[in-house]
């Protein structure tokens, strides 16, 4: 018997060699970040002006969360929380990190109500972060691009990314879109280098170099931040297709605070945002030539709603509210795409979820421990992607400033279909059905009173648990001068937008400085 018992256990640990030798290796990752990037502003989410076939490639071999969230209406928060898998209030990253708080606030002379409080500056180094997560388990990880949550000392390489390209405290490219830019962490090679495409590039020279390891890439563009720059060609086909579209004689709706963006009609934000999309295809086709896509995840999202009102006032969301810095559906609800090879593809899911579940559904997706003291407010989306479901749960959105945009300090909480805003300058309480009212245009808070005034209670009730900031009342505010300067923005501001609208679409248009005789560069 001895002899045949060995022979079954050299054949036992044959077996068990082939099969780990057949095992396929863990995934790539690909996480590609946009910044400040609409809900629709895609064609695959049914924009009808930009062209991003690209991008729209990945929506259509993964899976479409419709009701997917960023984590705040501003940058710096909903970086930090992909980043960390924690709601901005428990972070304590609740606006942009440079925006000024408490009495320096009057600097900006808007003569609000309220002195927003102060904020964290920069990425707790003691969080157990996505990347570094991730290292623990055998993957290289690159970062490229737009960082904004730390300044020296709380880099991309500080919280678990082997190299970083690009990636510092400023949050928009200095410099511009066309080489030379202004960045100690990205050289400048070629005159005019556009600076998605170069970030691709150095994505897929990453990725190349990377194949036979498994590789967490994150490629964080800097586009579509202002200030906005194309090329004389990709203006010139976006100019035509607005004339095309019909060019509306009012492009502008006064908002709370600042005009807002009522259509997609802006030329050179038209051009931004395919020439990113020129940059994704990039990073895809690197891919695809080597073979890497049937063992890749790839994932797209942005960091906020698109800027329909301060900043270039480039695009409109409609039909949600509002846009980047608002406490509406288009400061918060972005595009949302996980494409995981042989899993929900070509589907569309209508659970609504936030960018903190990105943590812990790639680890799931790897294979590795989850992390459930780190990513405390992210659940892992696989069921969903397996064809199942998950219990409804409340999200959390904390803003307790005024920003750059026009939107209000208010906190937000969504239960089910239910959504309720409450706002810290006069204590009101607004509540949505956005199953019936996407647009957000009936508050139903005296109608439906009993519910508003349970979801404001539990909103507060989370706030000072995880140990919330709250603005505070402006002992000189003066409502005279806030009116004063309201009535100069209704009265100046916006018919200069208009103005500059139709000027961007002016066969005459040139732009101020050089940036317009630079060209995109294709290798």
């Amino acid at each position: 018997m001895k002899p045949n018992i060995f022979v079954f256990s050299i054949l036992s640990t044959l077996s068990l060699l082939s099969c780990q030798q057949d095992a396929p290796p863990p995934p790539n990752i690909l996480f590609i970040l946009a910044d400040d990037l609409g809900y629709h502003d895609l064609s695959v989410m049914g924009s009808e002006y930009y062209e991003t076939p690209n991008i729209d490639r990945i929506a259509q071999e993964g899976m479409i969360f419709t009701q997917g969230y960023a984590a705040s209406r501003v940058c710096s928060p909903s970086r930090a929380s992909i980043m960390s898998g924690k709601f901005t209030v428990r972070h304590g990253i609740t606006d942009w990190i440079g925006a000024k708080t408490g009495e320096a606030w009057r600097e900006k002379e808007r003569f609000n109500k309220l002195l927003p409080p102060e904020y964290v500056l920069a990425l707790d180094s003691n969080y157990l972060t996505m990347p570094e997560a991730l290292k623990r388990v055998g993957y290289k990880t690159f970062f490229a691009g737009k960082w904004h949550i730390g300044a020296e000392g709380s880099y991309p390489e500080d919280h678990g990314f082997d190299i970083n390209v690009g990636g510092w405290e400023k949050g928009s490219p200095i410099g511009g879109f066309f080489s030379p830019w202004n960045n100690p962490k990205l050289e400048n090679q070629a005159a005019g280098e556009n600076l998605s495409m170069r970030l691709a590039k150095e994505t897929s020279q990453f990725i190349e170099a990377h194949q036979d390891t498994s590789f967490f890439a994150f490629l964080s563009f800097y586009a579509v931040h202002a200030p906005l720059e194309t090329t004389r060609e990709k203006w010139a086909k976006y100019r035509d297709k607005a004339t095309a579209m019909g060019v509306a004689e009012k492009g502008y709706e006064m908002g709370h605070f600042l005009p807002i963006r009522q259509n997609q009609d802006h030329p050179i934000y038209g051009g931004l945002v395919e020439t990113m999309d020129d940059a994704v295809g990039q990073v895809l086709k690197t891919i695809d030539e080597l073979g890497l896509a049937e063992n890749t995840i790839v994932i797209f999202t942005s960091d906020n709603g698109g800027v329909a009102a301060g900043d270039a006032f480039a695009t409109s969301n409609a039909p949600l509210r509002a846009g980047k810095g608002y406490q509406f559906e288009g400061g918060i609800r972005e595009p949302f795409f996980i494409k995981v090879p042989k899993m929900g593809n070509g589907k569309r899911n209508e659970t609504p979820v936030i960018g903190t579940d990105f943590y812990p559904t790639l680890l799931e997706l790897v294979g590795a421990d989850l992390q459930p003291q780190e990513h405390q407010d992210g659940q892992s989306l696989v069921p969903l992607l397996k064809g199942k479901t998950l219990v409804d749960r409340p999200l959390i959105w904390h803003y307790p400033h005024y920003g750059n945009q026009g939107g209000e300090p208010s906190s937000v909480l969504r239960v089910g279909d239910w959504k309720a805003i409450y706002y810290y300058e006069d204590e009101r309480i607004e509540l949505y059905d956005l199953a019936n009212d996407l647009s957000e245009e009936k508050n139903l808070a005296q109608e439906h009173a009993e519910r508003a005034a349970q979801m404001k209670q539990e909103l507060m009730n989370v706030l000072e648990e995880m140990g919330a900031r709250f603005p505070a009342r402006d002992s000189l505010y003066d409502a005279g001068l806030e009116q004063q300067y309201l009535e100069q923005i209704r009265t100046e501001l916006l018919p200069r937008l208009e103005e500059r609208r139709l000027h961007f679409l002016s066969k005459n248009f040139n732009p101020e400085n050089d940036w317009w005789g630079s060209v995109v560069t294709e290798d």
